[in-house]
Formats: structure tokens, C-alpha cells, sequence
């Protein structure tokens, strides 16, 4: 494998682009937040290099909405590191939770360990070089929470969003486990990417991110125990207080995106 790394000023950007063959790994840093860039200007994941751990993206904490439904994940599987946003925050909040990252481009894993503050391998933390469509098909098992963040520069991973990889992904769940899946809601194949998963799982709950432009959807392996509003509600305001992401404004896009009736969801 062939690294070279360049580093650049921009007025008050700071840019250092990593190739690795024929693929390029950009790093910005500005006003005290770093972030990576595949190939393109679109931020793929940001760092407060004050707080590495913060949710700085708000697309990031929406795929954290999957808490008012799982609130004590135990096994955590994530397809697509960048710059390691989400398995750094369930690390730091969930230190017995068992993580695993599958990313394709070693690369980006290369970046993440030296610039993003991704730590080493250990008991309950890996970070896999591989193919997420074929590690779900044939390695995961009873996960608590399988999250796909399969977007490039440009497009989603096509491989990551057919019928047959959301119905090996179903398999790879929990009995109460969920699917968590980023899509941009701009994508012309947005409502395909939907329709499928709808087609595969029964229950499905979309969360709009607070900065329009993502939307995460949650597709459960069986319906929710906790569907009522009352119930919700009082979640979503324990787990804002317990890990300072928005969860009430989380539950407003929830009763505003999806089915329901004036008690409760309706998946």
C-alpha cells in the first residue's frame, strides 16, 4: 500500500490529504473542528478537538435516536468508520458494550487511528478491514444495533442498500435489535432505499437530523415494547440529560415523520 500525505493552508483551513492507490482522504480543520472528506467538499464526519467524543454532525445524533427504543445496547456492530464519530461515543457512554467497525478502505482507517483519536484494538473494541455487505451476510450475529453509514463523497454504497443485504441484516439482529441506517433524504433513491426496508421489516421509525438533509431510519426486528408518547417522552428526557444529545427534539421528528395517534406510535 502506497500513503503520501500533503498538507495545505487555506486561509483558515488547514488540509491534509491522504492517497492510498487510487482512492484520497481529505482532512479540513477549522475553528477547532476537524473533519474527513472522501474524495469531495461534503463532510463525512467532524472531531471538536476539544471534546473528541462529542456528536459534533447532527445526522450522527440522529442514529443515536435508536437509545429511546434500545436503551442498553450490549453488542454494537457499525458498517462505515470515517472518522469514527458514533463507535467513539458508544465507547465512552457504553464501556461494556462489545464494538465492531467493518470499513473497506484502509485508508480511512489509517486516518481515523492517527487524526480522529480512533483507539487500538482490544477486548470489546475492533475495527475490521473488509466488505460490510459480506461481513453482514456471513459473520454478524444477534446484534443489539447494526448501524450503516454507507455513504462516499457522492452516493450511498449501492452494495449496502439492496432488499438482500436489509434481509441479511435483519437476521444479523437481536431478538430487540435494530437496524439504524443513514440516508440522505436529497437522494433521488431515498424513497427505493425506504421502500425496501419497509419491505423487510415490519416496524420502522424515521428520525429527521435537526439540520434538514439526513434522516435516520430505525427498522426493529419485532415492534417496540414502548410505543406510548407518555413513556417516550420520559426517556427522551433522561437520556438528554444523561448524554446531552437532543432526544426530546428526537421524538418531536418521530411523532411528525411517522404514524401515530395521540397515545402513542403507531408500527
Amino acid at each position: 500500500m502506497r500513503t503520501i500525505i500533503n498538507a495545505l493552508m487555506l486561509g483558515k483551513w488547514r488540509l491534509h490529504r491522504v492517497f492510498d492507490r487510487e482512492d484520497s482522504v481529505d482532512i479540513s480543520e477549522k475553528d477547532g473542528i476537524r473533519s474527513l472528506h472522501l474524495g469531495s467538499d461534503t463532510v463525512q464526519s467532524s472531531m471538536r478537538l476539544s471534546d473528541p467524543v462529542e456528536l459534533v454532525l447532527s445526522y450522527t445524533r440522529a442514529m443515536m435516536g435508536f437509545l429511546l427504543f434500545v436503551p442498553e445496547p450490549g453488542k454494537v456492530a457499525l458498517i462505515g468508520l470515517g472518522g469514527g464519530s458514533l463507535p467513539k461515543f458508544i465507547r465512552h457512554h457504553f464501556p461494556l458494550a462489545r464494538i465492531t467497525v467493518i470499513e473497506n478502505n484502509a485508508a480511512v482507517i489509517t486516518v481515523a487511528r492517527t487524526h480522529f483519536e480512533v483507539p487500538d484494538d482490544d477486548d470489546t473494541f475492533s475495527v475490521v478491514l473488509g466488505q460490510g455487505e459480506r461481513w453482514v451476510a456471513e459473520e454478524a450475529a444477534a446484534c443489539d444495533v447494526l448501524m450503516i453509514d454507507g455513504y462516499n463523497g457522492r452516493q450511498q454504497a449501492g452494495e449496502l442498500a439492496t432488499e438482500d443485504f436489509y434481509v441479511h441484516a435483519r437476521k444479523a439482529l437481536s431478538r430487540d435489535g435494530v437496524l439504524v441506517v443513514n440516508l440522505w433524504s436529497s437522494d433521488r433513491d431515498f424513497d427505493v432505499y425506504l421502500q425496501r426496508i419497509e419491505r423487510v421489516f415490519e416496524s420502522v421509525v424515521t428520525i429527521p437530523a435537526r439540520r434538514r438533509g439526513n434522516m435516520a431510519v430505525l427498522a426493529f426486528a419485532r415492534k417496540p415494547r414502548e410505543l406510548r408518547w407518555s413513556k417516550l417522552r420520559e426517556r427522551a428526557h433522561e437520556l438528554e440529560s444523561r448524554y446531552g444529545l437532543e432526544f426530546q427534539a428526537m421524538l418531536d421528528g418521530v411523532r411528525e415523520f411517522n404514524p401515530s395517534s395521540d397515545k402513542g406510535l403507531r408500527i
